[in-house]
C-alpha cells in the first residue's frame, strides 16, 4: 500500500513538473525572442554567430514546450511508452543547454569584438540609414549616454566639419545642439557606448545562465520522476 500511495504521489508530482516545463518553455520562446530583437534592433549587432544563444533558446523552448504537454498526458494516462520517451528526449534537451551553456561561454570572449564591429558599422551606415535605423542608434545614445563606439570621436565623419555629433550624443538633448561640439564634455557625451553596450548584455546574459541553470534543475527533477514512474508502471503497481 505504501508503494501505491508513493507511485501515485509520484504520477502527481511528474504532472506538476511538466505544467512547470510548459510554463518554462513558453518562457524560453519569450526571452530568445527578445533577446534576438535586442541584438538585432536595439543594438544593431548583425553578426551571425551572436544569433546562437536566442535561436536555440526558441528552439529549445519551443521543444519544451511540446514535450511537457506530451509528459502530461503520459502520466496522466500512466503510460509507459509515453512516459519513457518524455525521459527520453527531456535527457536530449538536457545535453543540447549543456552544449549551448557550453558555446556561450565560449562567446562571451567573443562578445566585445562583436558589440565593437556592430557598433562601428552603425555608425558608418547612420547618414544613408533609414529615419527609423537612426531613431533606433538615437535612442540607444540618449539612454546609454554614450557617443560613439570608443568616444564622441568616431563621429568625425558625420558632418564636413568633422567637429558635430548627433543631437543624442548631448548631455542635454535638444535641436542642432551637437554641431560643433564633439570635444565639448560640458555639452557632449565624451565616453563611447561599446562599455556600456557589453555591461548590458553581460547583465542580461548572466540573468539568462541563472534562468538556465533553474530550468535544468527542474528538467533533471523531471527525468528523476519519469524513471521512478516508470518502474512503478512496468512493475504493475496500481497508481490510480
Amino acid at each position: 500500500m505504501a508503494v501505491e500511495g508513493g507511485a501515485k504521489c509520484v504520477k502527481f508530482l511528474l504532472f506538476f513538473f511538466n505544467f512547470i516545463f510548459w510554463l518554462c518553455g513558453l518562457a524560453l520562446i519569450v526571452v530568445g525572442i527578445l533577446v534576438q530583437v535586442a541584438l538585432h534592433k536595439t543594438f544593431m549587432i548583425r553578426d551571425a554567430s551572436a544569433s546562437g544563444a536566442p535561436i536555440v533558446l526558441i528552439g529549445v523552448g519551443v521543444v519544451i514546450f511540446f514535450i511537457a504537454f506530451f509528459g502530461c498526458c503520459g502520466a496522466w494516462k500512466e503510460n509507459y511508452c509515453m512516459v519513457t520517451t518524455f525521459a527520453v528526449f527531456l535527457s536530449l534537451i538536457i545535453i543540447v543547454e549543456i552544449a549551448a551553456a557550453i558555446a556561450g561561454y565560449i562567446f562571451r570572449n567573443k562578445l566585445s569584438t562583436v558589440v565593437q564591429d556592430s557598433l562601428t558599422e552603425m555608425i558608418s551606415s547612420y547618414n544613408n540609414g533609414t529615419a527609423e535605423f537612426k531613431d533606433t542608434v538615437d535612442k540607444l545614445q540618449e539612454d546609454l549616454k554614450c557617443c560613439g563606439v570608443n568616444s564622441s570621436a568616431d563621429w568625425r565623419n558625420f558632418r564636413p566639419e568633422g567637429n558635430s555629433v548627433p543631437d543624442s550624443c548631448c548631455v542635454n538633448v535638444t535641436k542642432n545642439c551637437g554641431l560643433g561640439t564633439m570635444t565639448d564634455a560640458a555639452k557632449v557625451h565624451q565616453k563611447g557606448c561599446h562599455d556600456a553596450v557589453e555591461a548590458l548584455l553581460k547583465k542580461n546574459i548572466q540573468w539568462v545562465i541563472v534562468a538556465a541553470l533553474v530550468i535544468a534543475f527542474l528538467q533533471i527533477m523531471g527525468v528523476v520522476f519519469a524513471c521512478v514512474l516508470m518502474r512503478g508502471i512496468r512493475s504493475g503497481y496500481e497508481v490510480m
